[in-house]
């Protein structure tokens, strides 16, 4: 699409949409509008180019934003019929000087609308335990995600009636940040996994998976699980392992922490505890499915003496027949 003649900045705002993390689409919205109505008369490239433009924002912003645009196009005279239709508003009449809005049903509906469940309900009814074999499937998926991947996943499971692990009592917490941060600043990575290792009550092979991972995520989730502050955590993922640390790594990963919740932080941790739990069932378990079966019938089926403890016939030898 070619740049509009009349909006100057609009190469700039759409680079950056493009951001990762940057939802652009309600000011651009917003731009377009006040741009569009500061001219009385427009020719009819620039009012398909803002019916185009603006068709595709209208659905997609939040309801302010929606309602402010709505405001400034309902009083402009040479506002398209397409974007007064996307609105709810009627072009306007010979008689009327601005367009008006649909008429108001006489019996409007008087069920309020269903709010979604907040942190707090979801975390009350969370009741669904996680089975070893679906934590192993989390904790596989996770660790083979790509950085965006993991991040919706972390989102996603905020939302999820999982029951998460319980809350890392506060002075044990805090006790752990402190000797975390000491030991990343030294770059002592040994030590760094072995204390979160045991502050997370995790298998030293789980701790170091999630303190050696190059892209930082878990690191992120055991943080948040210990309420390691933002900027101690900043200080963690800058020190404690100069090979992954720059300023996009660090500045990421920093984003990443203040969007990422509690609650998607301590499913996680129940995820890598029941994963451990997985891997352990697996090494004990049978080859065949049937061992411990032919194991019970080769058991039972081993013959028995001829001959019974305590019941054996008396041997004769030759002192009888030699008596008489």
């Amino acid at each position: 699409m070619t740049k509009p003649a009349f909006f100057p900045g609009f190469d700039g705002l759409m680079t950056l949409s493009r951001r990762e993390g940057v939802d652009i689409r309600p000011t651009l919205l917003r731009v377009l509008t006040d741009l569009y109505v500061q001219t009385h008369v427009h020719s009819d490239d620039e009012a398909r180019q803002f019916v185009e433009l603006t068709s595709r924002l209208i659905d997609e912003v939040d309801d302010t934003t929606r309602a402010a645009v709505r405001a400034r196009l309902s009083i402009y005279p040479a506002t398209p019929p397409e974007v007064l239709q996307r609105l709810g508003l009627k072009p306007p009449s010979p008689g009327s000087r601005v367009p008006v809005a649909g008429q108001i049903p006489a019996n409007p509906l008087a069920t309020p609308p269903v709010k979604p469940p907040s942190e707090a309900q979801l975390r009350m009814a969370s009741n669904l335990s996680m089975q070893p074999k679906d934590a192993a499937e989390i904790n596989d998926m996770f660790f083979a995600a790509s950085a965006g991947e993991r991040t919706l996943i972390l989102h996603n499971l905020a939302e999820t009636p999982l029951r998460a692990s319980a809350r890392i009592p506060a002075t044990r917490a805090a006790r752990a940040v402190d000797a975390l941060e000491m030991a990343a600043w030294v770059g002592d990575i040994e030590n760094f996994t072995l204390e979160l290792g045991e502050t997370l009550i995790l298998p030293s092979r789980v701790a170091a998976q999630v303190v050696n991972d190059p892209g930082g995520e878990p690191l992120a989730c055991a943080a948040r699980a210990l309420d390691m502050p933002g900027p101690v955590f900043e200080r963690v993922t800058l020190f404690l392992n100069p090979e992954f640390a720059s300023v996009n790594y660090v500045y990421r990963l920093s984003r990443l922490y203040d969007r990422l919740s509690e609650r998607s932080a301590l499913i996680m941790l129940a995820a890598w505890r029941g994963s451990t739990m997985a891997v352990t069932r697996a090494k004990y378990r049978p080859v065949f499915h049937d061992d411990e079966r032919q194991r019970a019938r080769a058991a039972s089926g081993q013959a028995r003496p001829a001959v019974q403890p305590g019941t054996a016939p008396a041997v004769r030898t030759g002192t009888e027949r030699s008596g008489r």
